[in-house]
This record gives C-alpha cells, sequence and structure tokens, in this order.
C-alpha cells in the first residue's frame, strides 16, 4: 500500500503513542496521524479531515478495539471542553507519558543523555485540585450536536462557563466542573441564576453588548473563597444586588469584588478592581509562611502540589544559610520567601510591577528581613550595577513563563556564574533549548517532573544545574 495515493477517507489505525504536545499517534504506511482523543493501545477508525506533506490528521470514527488503559471520562463535558483531555486515560499512563515527555524533550532538543530522571511526582489530589477559576458569560451558549436543529427555549440558552476550544466567542454552559472544589459549582450556578433573575444581559464579544462578562472564584486551603465579577459598564443598582446575594447564599465567600471593563478584551491585569465586601484578600498557609492572595495575584494554582514542588526546589538549591539567591520571574515571591529562611539573602526579579507589590506585601507579613524584590524587565535589572548594590548569586532560580528565559538573559547569567542553577518550567521543551544554551558552564544534575495538573497534558518539571570548575 503506498499511502500518498490512498484516497480513503476513513483508515483504521492502531494508536501508539502521544506527540510532545499530547495528540494521539499512529502510522498509516510512512504518514504520521494525529488523532484527536485516542488513547495508546486503542485501534480505531479514523476520518481523516487534513492531509499535509508530513501528516495527516483525523478524528475518531469508530474504536474497533480499546486499549486497556482507556478510562471512562468522569465529566460530561469531556470532548466538547478544551480542559481535562486525558480524562480517558488512567492516571498511571498519563504519569508516564508526562515522565516520558520530559525525557525525550531533554534528549532531542537538550542533546543531554544519562540523563538522571527522578520519578514524576504524582498530586496528592487529581481532581478539585485547583484554587482559581475564570468562567465567561455570554448571551448564547454552544450547542452540542444532538441539540442542533431543535427548538430549545430562550430560558436555556445564556451560558457561563468556558471558551470552546479556538472559539473566542463560543461558551460551553458548564454544569458541574471537576477542578475547584464545592461551592465553586454552586456559586456559579447561583451566579448565574441571580443575573437572569435580575435581567442582567450576557456580554456578546462580537456585538461588544451586554453587562456581566466575567467570573474569577479563589479559594484557599482553608475552604474560604474570593469572588470577583468584571461587568462592561457601572450598573450600580443590579451590580450590588447581585453581589449582595450571592454574599448571603453563600457565607463561605469571604472577600468580595468587581470591575468595570469597557476594553474589547477580558484582560484583568490593567484594571482597578474594587472591593465591595468581606475581607482584602485571601490568606494560605504553606508550612510557616502566610501568603496574601486577592483577585490579581499570582499564586499555583494547585496549592498541596505546590507546596511539594517548593520543596524540591529548596532542597536542590543546597543553601547552608550564607548564599545571596537570585529569583527569576518571582511572581509574587512564594518561592524567594520560601528559601529565604535558608539563605543569607534573597532577590526577587519580576516584570509585573503588581506581582512585586503583593511579594512586598508578604515579606512584611511573615517578617521576613532579607528579601528584597525588583520590578522591570529582568534583561535590563540583572545587571552589574544590580549585582554591586545587592552582590553576586551564588544560587539562581528561575521559574519563567511557557516561552523560557530570553537568550539575552541567558547571556547575563553565564557572566554572573552562580554555582547553581534550579530550573522551574511548565515547558519542558523550552527548557531543554535553555539548558543546553547553558551547558558551556553548566551541566545538568538532576531533573523531578512534577504533576501539577492531572488529566491535562501539562508536566512541570524542576531542573538542577552545577557549574562545571
Amino acid at each position: 500500500m503506498n499511502p500518498k495515493t490512498e484516497k480513503e477517507d476513513t483508515l483504521r489505525i492502531e494508536i501508539t503513542s502521544y506527540a510532545s504536545e499530547g495528540k494521539a499517534l499512529g502510522r498509516y504506511g510512512n504518514i504520521v496521524v494525529f488523532v484527536k482523543g485516542a488513547v495508546p493501545g486503542d485501534v480505531v477508525d479514523v476520518r481523516i479531515f487534513r492531509r499535509k506533506k508530513n501528516y495527516w490528521e483525523g478524528v475518531i470514527k469508530n474504536i474497533h478495539t480499546e486499549s486497556s488503559d482507556r478510562t471512562q471520562p468522569f465529566c460530561s463535558h469531556f470532548g466538547t471542553c478544551g480542559g481535562c483531555t486525558w480524562q480517558n486515560l488512567s492516571y498511571e499512563k498519563q504519569l508516564f507519558f508526562k515522565e516520558n515527555q520530559v525525557k525525550e524533550q531533554l534528549e532531542r532538543i537538550g542533546k543531554i543523555s544519562n540523563i538522571h530522571l527522578q520519578p514524576i511526582l504524582r498530586s496528592p489530589e487529581t481532581l478539585f485540585y485547583r484554587n482559581k477559576i475564570e468562567f465567561t458569560f455570554h448571551p448564547l451558549r454552544w450547542l452540542y450536536d444532538h441539540e442542533i436543529g431543535k427548538e430549545i427555549p430562550s430560558s436555556g440558552l445564556p451560558a457561563l462557563g468556558f471558551h470552546v476550544p479556538g472559539k473566542f466567542d463560543k461558551i460551553l454552559d458548564i454544569d458541574k466542573c471537576y477542578l475547584q472544589p464545592e461551592p465553586s459549582n454552586a456559586i456559579r450556578r447561583a451566579a448565574k441564576e441571580i443575573a437572569l433573575k435580575l435581567k442582567m444581559e450576557f456580554y456578546d464579544p462580537k456585538k461588544h453588548e451586554g453587562l456581566l462578562r466575567n467570573l474569577l472564584i479563589r479559594n484557599n486551603a482553608s475552604g474560604e473563597f474570593l469572588v470577583a465579577v468584571m461587568l462592561k459598564y457601572e450598573d450600580k443598582e443590579r451590580r450590588t444586588a447581585f453581589l449582595n446575594e450571592l454574599a448571603e447564599r453563600f457565607p463561605e465567600i469571604v472577600s468580595l469584588w468587581y470591575v468595570i471593563n469597557p476594553k474589547l478584551n477580558d484582560a484583568w491585569s490593567d484594571l482597578e478592581v474594587i472591593h465591595f465586601k468581606g475581607q482584602k484578600f485571601l490568606n494560605e498557609t504553606m508550612e510557616d509562611l502566610t501568603f496574601r492572595i486577592g483577585p490579581k495575584s499570582f499564586f499555583q494554582t494547585n496549592t498541596h502540589q505546590a507546596l511539594n514542588l517548593y520543596r524540591i526546589v529548596r532542597e536542590y538549591a543546597g543553601l547552608t544559610g550564607t548564599e545571596i539567591v537570585y529569583d527569576f520571574y518571582t511572581g509574587t515571591g512564594t518561592i524567594a520567601l520560601f528559601l529565604s529562611r535558608q539563605a543569607g539573602k534573597v532577590v526577587g526579579l519580576e516584570y509585573v510591577n503588581e506581582a512585586v507589590e503583593d511579594a512586598k506585601i508578604n515579606t512584611a507579613v511573615n517578617n521576613i528581613e532579607n528579601a528584597v524584590f525588583y520590578a522591570g524587565d529582568i534583561r535590563k535589572i540583572f545587571s552589574e550595577e544590580l549585582m554591586k548594590k545587592e552582590g553576586k548569586p551564588d544560587v539562581l532560580i528561575m521559574d519563567p513563563p511557557r516561552n523560557g528565559v530570553h537568550e539575552d538573559i541567558i547571556r547575563e547569567v553565564l557572566k554572573a556564574s552562580p554555582e547553581r542553577i534550579v530550573y522551574v518550567s511548565c515547558n519542558p521543551a523550552t527548557q531543554a533549548r535553555d539548558i543546553a544554551l547553558l551547558s558551556s558552564s553548566y551541566r545538568l544534575i538532576k531533573v523531578q517532573p512534577v504533576d501539577m495538573f492531572p488529566h491535562t497534558i501539562h508536566v512541570e518539571n524542576i531542573a538542577l544545574l552545577e557549574k562545571i570548575n
């Protein structure tokens, strides 16, 4: 058979693995075929919808033989919602493929062999593990295939839920989400019910019309909740009635906020979030540290697993009490403050000024006197001038966004020459690239994958690098 001349739209394929971005794959002759929703070990009939020179893409038409690793998805929204895409794969196999992804990226992109890879650290909770979720309002919800062409009452059309993958203006109405503990689902359902009762229009991003835009729900480990609602314009009467009734129904909501956003986009970061009722923050405790979390604060969304991750970072840092530690991309200073009591000094650098203000507040709350924070472009503020003032780093912590560390920063790190680098990453591919750039002066000692987000393709990874003497 020559796959290049094969014209049939439906093919039978055995799924053998996952690609790095979590797509299941098999082969048809010499052609790689990516199949959404398949599990390695499945034998499936696939309808091909895209043919490229080096690969094809298809969707499952029928499962001929189910993989022994296939599980029944627990969520009724699976397959339409873009989250928790590995619900149909056993948790043990999720861990296997995430660990393998880290190894493969380090070998292929980082050009590293004989990797000292620790077994992936499993999440203590695989359901209801998130402490933050944002939902979106829309006047017309996404319809399932079986609903298309049928008459649906207008009362059943508004949505409060998640964006459909690849559709900025399409919202899937959510019944029950398994990501955040209760009463998160109850708060969301009540918010929708109260809004409809008050005849508050749901925002349509195409028309740029409607009042209610977004609903943010945060919680801490103590079961307290912070809620913030985004509105397109001020409507004091309905806004006040909405927030008051939500607070009355849920005593767990200890902090209540709102924001007026007339912009075309839903970003919160450049807007004033206005305190309405209750506390002005949530408190979260990690070991003997307390962190204050507001509506715009950055905080790891899996609290229990974040604590495990920070403990590994501290172990890898190997502090004796005298070291100067620099923490790049420090956010609200969680890792920096976590290390501060074992270090001589910690210097946190962060792009977002609001995050640095939170870090300073958390420093004061915890009576920490050996941590300082700077806001700005790390490429500019990490300089000889800064190191003359604060000292050169003995240990460097880096926890960059998904696109990794800018090459200019890598060059400055090589000049500064810290003894150890602990690199935390949510993207093993860019981490491997950056480790390769550091390899002229640093060798990779060991890596620890961490599962922060069960039932998703994402994996966090901690790498320890030591200077080559």
